[in-house]
């Protein structure tokens, strides 16, 4: 079938029509008002041979005259990608032979280099292997207005604001940019008001409104819609295409809700897996029903939400409680200024104001904190007191975490297994001090945090992180130092390490058939580690070592023995130890008595500190045991048919996993999907740091910073200043960084720190002061700015940037 008119075309017709094609049908079939016209199928284009004859007897039978010739790839209008026009469409075609003409032209389109760099940048986002062209050939309409009109709004994620710009003529100019349009913003619930001095009148926007709504009903999604007005005052509608950028919608409460992204505080912005969140929901209300707190099994920590696969925290009831509510604004630091300030902004907003009520049970809590804080008010005297032995208890709860772990036996039954990973295998740190570590733990972070307030107007920003430099006793730096010893030990075998692309020296390792730089020992140690390793849906080291054989040929570029990452920790100790010793002498000259206690603190954070990293280090074992039983029952399940593969299982709940190793319910559907959107929103480069439930993204209604020519401005993370190529880098995986460079970066957790060690400096689009990156770099001696909005867009790789962190701002420099 050669051709075909879009009255006979629907939604499934995509590989014969194309996107548009199938669009057009499909409005048509829903009894919208669409030009007449027809198709020719990519069965044409594929045969090379164009059916001319065909060709000029459909466009006599639509009457002749001026038609619209439109591209219609079977790449295009597609929900993970719109290619919104990379390829050509021609207006007020008239003839047989410029009807040939253009649609030859529309073929062409498919490869020119605009197109080609499109399909190939969003290749996996849409599932294309290749694509073909269709022609979409339509009677013109003369319009008086024509516009685009998108039934959400694209800039803030807002579902109930509908945006809409229109120009006289045709619509074509507003696309193109060559008029500047009259802008609408429909808002739900309020009549549409036309601008004085704007081509529509507001009946015609009340009309638009209605479309719509009506093709967003109908195609299940917000659309974005191309629509034209004659002369005749008659509405037609051109396209509707899924807007594709949108952050997925947060569930339905029935109530306007305000969300934090939780990944933000974890250096963690890659979408978790479904049984990532439901354990790391099962494990903590472990811990909350050990500390006396009520939990419900069916949704044990209700306020973490996870959107987009991303998890989140509901903040509407802090918001909405007048106690609460002040005090919002310290804790908020933590998210960036940006963030914060739209938070706060919330406050003004009469859906956010003030109820009667607490967000919290208080009995729950008087309970928790009579359990946990003489434990960790003793822990913490005990540990500021004697370091020495504090560093040792808390080794030995490190050790009693790993010995607790008992996972089931070889001949255990899948659901055995289930069973075990859902009820036993967090017991091992349900200790309220975690067996002796959080005193210490705590302890170091006050020690690390209490001198700036102690030695306000005696010692700068930098000069306290000039303390926190090269801090030991950090677990994070110490493998990171461990892996700099196993490059080390391959500089004898360095071109093997250098040329041999990551994933080959992974599987040359698997095999047996590499050198032995001591890996197997790193992995015993530090194989549960990874990015994102939270989610205990994410391989681990142990499991897929190739980022490491990629941070190792890293360190083996290193050439100047002085940039050497041992030897800059090292002097970043040293420069640490000495700037305790300047501002013991000027605090105690100008404040004795709070100078010498700050001083006290300091020399205490140089040895309790570095623990911050032992909580979450001591959890991974418990996460690590997890996901191998875990892919053990799925195992079990492949091989009864249930799963396609042993990964799959981690696409499922919990209780869905139960499900299905009950043989209740076939599961493979449901994980195709996950899988399916998993990957999706994987590739989605920014994430709202605070959402509403209508789509909102609250950091784009705050105000933009004041425009500075070439200059970035985000939030301090590490103070200090470098200038360097910069390297974009959107995940750790395989990640190659030159000596010198700075890391830019959309977030940072342990798993991307190796790259640090051989960075100038850091950059990131998230992130917090207290978070992994920042604190790390911050142990290296390398400044960083965080919380710079779109930063790996606006900065390329090459480019000459000035990371000053203590400003916190990015300049690039100029050529």
């Amino acid at each position: 079938m050669q051709l075909i008119w879009l009255s006979d075309v629907d939604a499934s017709m995509i590989d014969v029509v194309g996107g548009k094609g199938a669009g057009l049908g499909e409005m048509l079939r829903a009894g919208e008002r669409v030009p007449d016209g027809f198709c020719l199928t990519v069965e044409s284009y594929r045969s090379g041979e164009l059916p001319e004859r065909e060709l000029v007897e459909a466009y006599e039978r639509l009457g002749g005259g001026r038609v619209a010739v439109r591209s219609s790839a079977t790449a295009e209008d597609l929900p993970e990608a719109s290619f919104a026009g990379q390829q050509d469409t021609y207006l007020d075609v008239e003839g047989a032979g410029e009807l040939v003409g253009a649609v030859r032209r529309c073929w062409d389109s498919l490869f020119t280099e605009r197109a080609v760099a499109y399909r190939a940048t969003n290749r996996a986002a849409a599932g294309i292997d290749d694509a073909a062209m269709a022609v979409v050939v339509q009677r013109m309409v003369d319009p008086v207005a024509a516009g685009v009109l998108f039934t959400a709004n694209p800039i803030t994620g807002c579902r109930t604001e509908m945006v809409l710009d229109a120009a006289p003529g045709l619509g074509t100019a507003i696309v193109d940019g060559s008029v500047v349009p009259d802008h609408y913003v429909l808002r739900e619930g309020a009549p549409a008001a036309a601008n004085p001095g704007g081509c529509l009148r507001a009946d015609q926007l009340e009309r638009l409104r209605a479309a719509g709504l009506r093709l967003q009903e109908h195609f299940g999604s917000p659309q974005d819609v191309e629509w034209a007005i004659d002369a005749d005052d008659t509405l037609w509608l051109l396209q509707s295409r899924p807007v594709t950028t949108l952050f997925p919608l947060p569930p339905d409460t029935g109530d306007m809700r305000l969300y934090l992204e939780f990944g933000h505080m974890q250096g963690m912005l890659r979408p978790c897996t479904p049984m990532g969140v439901s354990l790391l929901k099962t494990g903590a209300s472990l811990w909350f029903e050990v500390m006396g707190a009520k939990v419900d099994r069916r949704d044990p920590l209700p306020r973490l939400v996870p959107i987009g696969g991303r998890i989140f925290y509901d903040m509407t009831d802090y918001l909405r409680n007048k106690a609460m509510r002040r005090r919002l604004g310290p804790a908020l630091e933590v998210y960036g200024p940006r963030v914060q300030t739209a938070v706060l902004s919330m406050m003004d907003d009469p859906r956010f104001a003030p109820r009667p009520g607490l967000p919290f049970r208080l009995g729950s809590v008087l309970k928790g904190t009579a359990r946990l804080l003489p434990r960790t008010l003793a822990g913490v005297v005990s540990s500021l007191a004697d370091p020495v032995r504090a560093r040792a208890r808390a080794d030995r709860g490190l050790a009693e975490v790993r010995r607790l772990i008992t996972p089931p036996g070889p001949s255990a039954t899948a659901a055995e297994r289930l069973r075990w990973v859902i009820e036993d295998s967090h017991r091992s740190i349900m200790s309220p001090d975690l067996h002796g570590i959080v005193g210490p733990l705590v302890a170091g972070m006050l020690a690390g945090a209490l001198p700036a307030g102690l030695l306000g107007g005696v010692a700068t920003r930098e000069e306290l992180d000039t303390v926190l430099g090269g801090m030991p006793h950090n677990v994070t730096t110490e493998m990171d130092l461990a892996l700099w010893g196993l490059a080390v030990r391959a500089r004898e075998h360095r071109d093997l390490f250098l040329d041999t692309p990551p994933e080959a020296l992974a599987a040359a390792y698997a095999a047996g058939e590499l050198p032995d730089i001591g890996l197997a020992g790193f992995l015993a140690k530090y194989g549960m580690r990874a990015a994102g390793e939270i989610d205990v849906g994410v391989p681990r080291w142990e499991e897929d070592p190739v980022p490491l054989f990629a941070t190792i040929a890293n360190y083996l570029r290193v050439e100047d023995p002085g940039q050497a990452p041992d030897v800059r920790f090292e002097a970043a100790a040293a420069r640490a130890e000495r700037m305790i010793g300047t501002l013991a002498r000027r605090a105690r000259a100008r404040r004795p008595v709070r100078g010498r206690l700050a001083v006290f603190l300091l020399r205490r954070s140089r040895q309790l500190t570095g623990l911050r990293e032992i909580g979450k280090f001591a959890w991974l074992p418990a996460l690590q045991a997890a996901r191998r039983q875990l892919l053990l029952v799925g195992d079990d399940l492949v091989r009864e048919g249930r799963l396609e593969q042993a990964g799959d299982i981690m696409f499922l709940t919990l209780p869905e996993a139960r499900a299905a190793v009950d043989g209740e319910r076939d599961v493979r559907g449901t994980v195709a999907a996950r899988r399916a959107e998993h990957e999706r929103e994987a590739r989605r480069r920014t994430v709202p740091g605070a959402l509403l439930s209508d789509g909102t993204d609250v950091e784009a209604l705050a105000p933009a910073p004041p425009a500075r020519d070439g200059v970035l401005t985000g939030m301090s993370g590490a103070a200090g200043q470098a200038t360097g190529p910069a390297r974009v880098i959107r995940d750790p995986m395989g990640a190659h960084l030159e000596p010198g460079e700075i890391l830019v970066a959309p977030t940072t957790d342990p798993g991307w720190t190796p790259l640090f060690m051989t960075a100038a400096g850091l950059v990131t689009e998230t992130g917090s002061p207290v978070a992994h990156g920042p604190t790390v770099a911050r142990e290296y001696g390398i400044p960083a700015v965080i919380c710079v909005r779109d930063a790996t867009s606006e900065i390329r790789t090459g480019q000459v940037i000035t990371v000053d962190g203590t400003a916190g701002t990015v300049r690039v420099e100029p050529y």
